[in-house]
């Protein structure tokens, strides 16, 4: 199941979120509630797909972790300032 959630967020973080969402309780075991990964949804869902899975993988974030956590957040303002330059 992993390597399906890596290959469907390698085509879309946004894809990937729901399928987690639907198949495991991941996203409810990284946050308290629905709030912030809905929001992560539509703003930043790299950053929230990445959490996400690094906080699953030892109910902690941190060392190397935050440096993919931080990866992801920037590689989601290069989406968010893309878009607008394209605008």
């Amino acid at each position: 199941m992993g390597c399906f959630l890596l290959l469907f967020a390698l085509i879309s973080p946004r894809l990937a979120l729901i399928l987690t969402w639907l198949f495991s309780d991941v996203l409810s075991r990284a946050f308290d509630s629905w709030l912030v990964p809905m929001i992560g949804f539509f703003i930043l869902p790299w950053t929230t797909l990445a959490f996400a899975w690094m906080w699953d993988s030892g109910h902690h974030v941190r060392g190397l972790e935050w440096f993919l956590v931080g990866a992801a957040f920037v590689v989601d303002l290069g989406a968010l300032a893309g878009g607008s330059r394209r605008r």
